[in-house]
């Protein structure tokens, strides 16, 4: 009797060490994949869904999103390696492709439609008007950044000349445009969520204008890796663009309430009442894509974009530059 209860014993001690290591080694299939995200913002809010709801686990991904502020950093994270996959503008690329970078970067997937960022007066508007802007002080962000020629570019198509109608600061970098002008400097700044609704709430300034609406519709915001990467690991790049997809399709079916409660705890300084002002905000300019999928037109648009802005020598090849081979049109 002694034999069996002995052995009995002995037979679950083996089975609960068992269980404790076999549970390791499920997690260990995860392939661990790092992120460099440009800025951390609610634009976008189908990269965090995809990241809480388990999206990137489903395709076996074990993903960890880091912030690196700044197209240029982005860029320099990814081809340095101490990340797999950038998520930056798109401009990012066509600049190191032109520079002969051989393992250029090759984005794979877009997430955004247009430019995510908001212009903020100072001054209340009843009726605000582009021309308002004239002669005024724009903090704009960083010089041949995305946002900055973005604004740019729009100016330029109201009939603003950006270089002599306005003055736009190039000198504040992007984290502290909320503070200088919080601190007094500039008439306008243009601001990305939850900074802009900050500075309406905290009566500095009055959302006047979309960035993104008088930018027209481009891959805005995009993910990106070394050509050498995804060439050696098309299935994460597969596994990861199917994770993104199913990010999006939950923001575009799902109500803003709904996905404020996905994301809240990547935001825990923003309530869930603003959280939901928003996404609402975003989604009333059709900020995300319906696909991953980056369409050649609207890439090109912001090689336009750049070459307005007087920061593109020559273009680059649509065909060299993205790979759509991993997302459905």
């Amino acid at each position: 009797m002694k034999k069996i209860l002995f052995s009995i014993i002995l037979l679950i001690i083996i089975i609960v060490t068992a269980l404790i290591f076999i549970k390791p080694q499920k997690d260990n299939k995860l392939t661990k994949v790092k992120v460099a995200e440009v800025t951390h913002s609610i634009f976008y809010a189908p990269q965090y869904v995809a990241h809480k709801l388990g999206y990137f686990e489903e395709e076996g991904l074990d993903v960890e999103i880091n912030l690196v502020s700044g197209a240029d950093k982005v860029t320099a994270a990814v081809l340095s390696g101490d990340v797999q996959i950038g998520f930056c503008g798109s401009e990012a690329t066509i600049y190191v492709y032109n520079q002969g970078e051989k393992d250029y970067l090759v984005t794979f997937a877009g997430l955004t439609n247009k430019d995510g960022s908001f212009l903020v007066s100072r001054e209340k508007y009843d009726n605000f008007t582009l021309d308002k802007v004239k002669g005024k002080n724009i903090i704009g962000g960083r010089k041949a950044g995305m946002p900055e020629m973005t604004l740019e570019y729009s100016l330029k198509q109201n009939g603003i000349d950006p270089k002599k109608d306005v003055n736009i600061d190039t000198s504040i970098a992007f984290a502290a445009m909320s503070g200088a002008f919080i601190g007094g400097t500039g008439d306008f700044v243009t601001l990305f969520e939850p900074n802009a609704l900050d500075i309406e709430k905290q009566g500095y300034g009055y959302v006047v204008a979309s960035i993104g609406e008088l930018g027209g519709e481009f891959p805005y915001t995009a993910y990106n890796a070394k050509k050498s990467y995804i060439e050696n690991n098309p299935k994460v790049i597969e596994g990861f663009t199917k994770a993104i997809q199913k990010g999006i399709d939950f923001v575009k079916n799902n109500s803003d309430e709904k996905v404020a409660e996905v994301i809240s705890e990547y935001f825990p300084d923003t309530s869930k009442n603003d959280l939901i002002k928003i996404i609402k905000r975003y989604r009333g300019i059709d900020s995300w894509m319906d696909t991953t999928y980056i369409d050649e037109e609207k890439f090109n648009h912001i090689q336009t974009i750049m070459e307005n802005a007087g920061e593109l020598d020559k273009k680059a090849p649509f065909d060299k530059l993205v790979d759509n081979s991993f997302s459905k049109k």
